[in-house]
Order: C-alpha cells, then sequence, then structure tokens
C-alpha cells in the first residue's frame, strides 16, 4: 500500500472507531493551505481570509503557501503528492483546478481525479468591455460585426487558458460566430492594451475593469452573471443576447484524495461558516467577488460539471495543449 493510501486507511481507522465527536478535535496542528498565485493576487487574498476564519474556528494555525510556478501547476502537484490528512489544503481558482491541466501538457493533475473538493468559497463573472472609442455597444452589435467578418472580431485576455479567454470562446460559440483572440501576459497589459485601441474588446473578471467604466475609460458590454448582483445594476447580462452565457472565475478549497470525509465535512461547514459572517461577505465584495456558499455535496458536484464545461469549450475551440 502506498504512502497516502496507507495514511488515509490509518486516519479513517482511527475517526470510525473514536467517538462521534472526534472529527471536531481536526486539527491539532498547524495546516497548510497551497495557492497557486503570487502574493497580493485575489486567490492570494481571498486564501489568507478563509485562513484567518479557520486558524480562529480551530484554535490551530492555517499558514498559507503561495505555489504560482508554471501557472499554478506546482500548487496542483504539491496538493496532489500531499498526505491525505486534512493538514495540507488547496486554495485553488477555476483555471488552476479545471483548465490549466487541460491547457498544459506538464499539469499531470486531474482535479477529480488528485484531489477532493471541500467547499466552494467566492465567486467573481465576467465582464466584456471595450475601448471608449470602439464602435460597439453591445452584444448583438458585436456577433454582427463578428458574422459580417469572420475573425476580424478581436477580444483580448489576460492570457491563454484563461477564464476570461474560454469565455470569450464560449460566447462564439453559443453565438455561432469566431473570434480573433489575443492572450496578453495579464491583466495590467491587456488593460493597457485595450485603453490604448490596442484591442476593441476585452474580457476579464469585474475588479480590475469597473472602475474603469465608471470612470468612463472603457465601456462595459455584458456581464456573464446568472442574475441581476449588487454593484453591477445597469449592464445588460449576455445570457440574454446568447442563452448559455454564464461563466464565473471561482475559488473553491481542495484536499487531497482519500483525506477522510469527516475531515472534509468540518473544513466544508467551516468555510461555510466564515461565508455567511458580515464582515467577511463585504470583505469578498471589495474584491469584486461574492460568497459562493454549497453544501459539500452540491460543490463537488459544481466542479465536476464546471471541469466537463470548460473542457467541452476546449474541445470544440480547437486549442490544442502546449
Amino acid at each position: 500500500m502506498d504512502r497516502k493510501l496507507a495514511c488515509a486507511a490509518a486516519l479513517a481507522g482511527i475517526l470510525a472507531a473514536a467517538p462521534a465527536g472526534a472529527a471536531e478535535t481536526y486539527p491539532t496542528r498547524m495546516v497548510k493551505m497551497v495557492v497557486p498565485s503570487i502574493a497580493g493576487s485575489a486567490p492570494d487574498i481571498i486564501a489568507r481570509l478563509v485562513a484567518e476564519r479557520l486558524t480562529a474556528a480551530w484554535g490551530q494555525q492555517v499558514v498559507v503557501e503561495n505555489r504560482p510556478a508554471g501557472n499554478g501547476i506546482a500548487a496542483m502537484q504539491e496538493l496532489a503528492q500531499a498526505a491525505p490528512d486534512g493538514y495540507t489544503l488547496g486554495l485553488f481558482h477555476a483555471a488552476a483546478a479545471v483548465t490549466t491541466p487541460v491547457m498544459y501538457k506538464e499539469a499531470r493533475f486531474d482535479v477529480e481525479r488528485d484531489a477532493e473538493t471541500v467547499a466552494t468559497v467566492a465567486y467573481t463573472p465576467m465582464l466584456f468591455v471595450a475601448n471608449a472609442q470602439a464602435p460597439y455597444r453591445n452584444v448583438a452589435g458585436i456577433l454582427a460585426a463578428a458574422r459580417a467578418k469572420p475573425d476580424d472580431v478581436v477580444i483580448g485576455s489576460p492570457r491563454r487558458g484563461s477564464v476570461p479567454h474560454l469565455t470569450s470562446e464560449m460566447m462564439g460559440q453559443y453565438g455561432h460566430v469566431r473570434f480573433r483572440q489575443i492572450g496578453f501576459s495579464g491583466t495590467t497589459q491587456a488593460i493597457q492594451a485595450l485603453i490604448k485601441g490596442d484591442i476593441p474588446l476585452y474580457v476579464d473578471g469585474t475588479a480590475p475593469l469597473l472602475p474603469l467604466v465608471r470612470s468612463g475609460r472603457i465601456k462595459a458590454i455584458a456581464v456573464t452573471a446568472d442574475e441581476a448582483l449588487p454593484g453591477l445594476e445597469g449592464i445588460p447580462l449576455a445570457k440574454d443576447a446568447v442563452p448559455g452565457t454564464v461563466a464565473s472565475g471561482w475559488f473553491a478549497m481542495f484536499a487531497p484524495k482519500g483525506t477522510p470525509q469527516a475531515v472534509i465535512d468540518r473544513a466544508s461547514a467551516d468555510v461555510n461558516a466564515a461565508l455567511r459572517q458580515g464582515p467577511f461577505a463585504a470583505r469578498l465584495a471589495e474584491l469584486g467577488t461574492y460568497p459562493m456558499i454549497k453544501s459539500h455535496a452540491q460543490a463537488r458536484d459544481f466542479i465536476r460539471s464546471e471541469k466537463k464545461r470548460w473542457e467541452e469549450v476546449i474541445a470544440e475551440a480547437g486549442v490544442k495543449p502546449e
């Protein structure tokens, strides 16, 4: 029996043999939370907010460790190789969990094969925006232009394989048009290109874009939310123009495959308790994100469905792994 299975079996046996409340003694020492992003990024900030609440709830330190190397591949592999005892967790964004493994051969990570979903944490819808002088006013106009001249409508995104990139691919597929995709090396570079007029259209999470929309430097075209959300009033829903165009960049917690269910249930319940706290939700709102409270079963099914959906979008787009 390999080390991970032996550890899982031993811990499961201890929990099964102990009194019903024994799982509540977890954790008894420091917990490490790996994050596939740099310090100061949105995933890092959200992870630290969660770690702070769990530290208070558990009476044990939850320490965030940043593993951004290889588009977050280092974090995925560390989680997959960790002992399944609840003392290594991962706070992953959607790209790291379900799209990077498809886009990059070196990832060698499958979120269903190598991890257990613990809890969903937060989400941010994608926002389609245009340069202030661009001729586009709405999704219908963008689709009409793309139908008139296939591959002539340019849409930028922060990077290849990101949720924003795949969201624009999805809109093209559902709207039966083709866009010319341009990926950048990050949000800052892409937004600079948008403002300068180097690209007419761009899609990303709401947080970096809303201040520019409110200042009039760029135009909001549509948001990929399923319903009107606080702070996004007045922005059309993309799904009203192209049915099915609902997408978000989400953040979720994972544990190594084989982690005992009692440990997962404890962590899931405590994450959800934190998400219900007003100050926590307010801090998420400052980051342009919204709490994503789901039961453990709902969270697991959500991740499974997201993995399937984005794999289908990638396959339809003909994007080959690097």
